[in-house]
This record gives structure tokens, sequence and C-alpha cells, in this order.
């Protein structure tokens, strides 16, 4: 336990202590029977977070995850890319003519990091659009997760990769066959190579994949049958936006809309966030502001450390790990 006892050393006061606390908070929560589910926004898996996330589904120290449709596919880009990805340390020093000779050579920029459009995204979408057309000929629809699942355990993609697949964590959320959220999968690249492919007929319905109110739909059921008695499902969330402020709102869903009153609410909240304490700012409020919308309890531990996720999340993740 090398990094935990480091940091339980270290890490005393201000956020250094919230991170402590919340990963203690986590460790406590699956101790007593909890379940947990992460969300991930913004660009985690460009920034390899699956090397710490993979880890964390080997082990069984989450039972579901919500993400964004970039994280979805980001994580599968880098599976069998990362060798023609590039890295600009000076990212803030690019000027608009560098910027657009990184468009004209099409690597997509995500911070410091570029992703390469040919050896990524068109590579993945030659393999998925046969899986859509497929299950549309066939008249069967699947979850956006679904379909990558599939391409990830067809083995059709393996002599590609290109890192160890260990740190993979959508390959090993695949395996585990792990219960997935993706609201709003339209936004990201390949949601829009599939409604380009809808609108150019090579898909008959749109529908084939299926959409975020049936994520919800599943979501509710999920939730009613793993958030039971003590037995609570914690919500550990890393960044804002609609990966964490989609599936929060199951709760009180069930709660005002299916009258599911013995559904506990979450039983454990974290969130990582850089985003400024502010009561004007979805993703800025304090944790106690969602009591008042249903979804935590006056006694739910409650965390929020203001930092930036790819440092704290491993962190926490190693305490967790008990390393």
């Amino acid at each position: 336990m090398e990094i935990t006892t480091f940091l339980k050393h270290h890490y005393r006061h201000f956020n250094a202590a919230a991170l402590i606390d919340a990963a203690e908070g986590y460790r406590a929560h699956l101790d007593n029977n909890g379940k947990m589910m992460i969300t991930l926004a913004g660009a985690m898996s460009t920034a390899e977070l699956g090397i710490s996330l993979a880890e964390m589904i080997r082990e069984d120290k989450v039972q579901i995850i919500t993400c964004t449709g970039a994280n979805l596919e980001e994580d599968v880009f880098n599976l069998v890319a990362h060798d023609y990805y590039e890295r600009i340390p000076g990212y803030r020093d690019l000027s608009p003519e560098q910027e657009q000779a990184l468009l004209e050579r099409h690597m997509n920029r995500v911070t410091d990091t570029c992703i390469p459009e040919m050896e990524a995204m068109r590579r993945i979408e030659n393999v998925i659009l046969d899986e859509w057309q497929k299950a549309d000929q066939a008249g069967e629809r699947y979850f956006p997760h679904e379909f990558f699942y599939k391409i990830l355990l067809s083995g059709k993609l393996d002599a590609s990769f290109q890192i160890d697949p260990k740190n993979s964590w959508l390959l090993e959320a695949a395996k585990k066959n792990l219960p997935m959220i993706v609201p709003g999968w339209e936004d990201s690249t390949l949601g829009n190579m599939y409604a380009g492919h809808c609108i150019s007929k090579d898909i008959d319905n749109v529908h084939t994949v299926r959409s975020g109110i049936e994520y919800m739909m599943f979501l509710a059921e999920w939730y009613t049958e793993n958030a039971k008695d003590e037995s609570t499902v914690g919500f550990f969330q890393i960044g804002g936006g609609i990966a964490g402020d989609f599936p929060i709102c199951v709760v009180p869903m069930l709660h005002q809309d299916l009258q599911r009153d013995n559904v506990p609410l979450w039983g454990y909240f974290c969130q990582i966030s850089d985003s400024t304490t502010s009561y004007g700012s979805y993703s800025g409020a304090v944790p106690n502001e969602k009591i008042t919308w249903g979804k935590l309890g006056l006694e739910t531990p409650k965390y929020i450390i203001e930092s930036d996720a790819t440092i704290v999340a491993p962190l926490i993740f190693a305490i967790v790990l008990g390393k």
C-alpha cells in the first residue's frame, strides 16, 4: 500500500483531504454491500484514464458506468490508433494557423493530444458500420455501447491493438458485460457518422441504435433492482455535463413519476470537478443542492474535490484498490 501510505501522510487538508475522505467513503460504501456508478465526462478516455479504470472494473469496484459518447468511442480510438496520436505540450501557444495545419493533416486536437482521423475514427467506422447494417437488416436494435461490445468481443480489432488491451476500460467492461448508460450518444463522432449513414440510406431504420429515453428506462429498472435496503448505489462523478446530470435524475423520477417510494436515494456521492463552486452552474453546485431535488439525503456521504480529474481520479482508484 505504498501509494495509499504516501497519500494519507501528505494529503491532510483542503482538496487533498477531501480526496482521502472520498476514497475512504468509496471503500466503506462497497464494504457495506453497496454498488457504485462511475460517470465519465470530459475527455477521460483520451487522457488514458483506462489505465486505472480498467483495473477498477476487473476488481469489481464499479458496477455500472455512465459516460458520454465521446468517452465511449475515444477509449477504442486509443486502443487501435495510439501509435498515431500526437502530443502537443505547448497547446496553449498554438496560433490559428497552426490549428488549421492540424486540421489539414486530419489531426483532431483534444487539449494536448491529437486524435488521427483516418487511423482512429474511420477505422472504427468501417467495423461498426457492418454491425449497424447487420442489425438494421435483421430488424434488431441495440444500445450504442452494445455495438461497441460486439466489435470488441468479435476479435475483429485484435490485430489492430496498439496498447496493452488490459488498459482499455471499455474492453474490460465488455468482458464483464457491465451495464452502461450513454446519454446523448448522438453528440459524438460516431453518432454523427451514424446520422450520415441514415441520411444516405445505408441504414434504413434510424432507431436501430436505441435512444436515451430507452437508456433511462433501463436505468430505472436496474436501479430499482440493485438499490435495496442497505445495499444502496453510490454515485462517483468525474466532471459535469450530461454524464452526471442524466443518471442522477433516475431517483427523483422513480419517486415522483413512478411512485416507487421504497427505492432508496443514492447512498454515496462524490464529484471531481474544476468547475468553480457556484449556484448558477449546475456542474459547480454543491452536493447539498441535490437534496432539494430528491437525489441525495441528509445522511448521504457527500464529497466534492475541486481539482483536475486526470490527477485526482487515479489516486482515488489507487486507494480503493488498496495500492
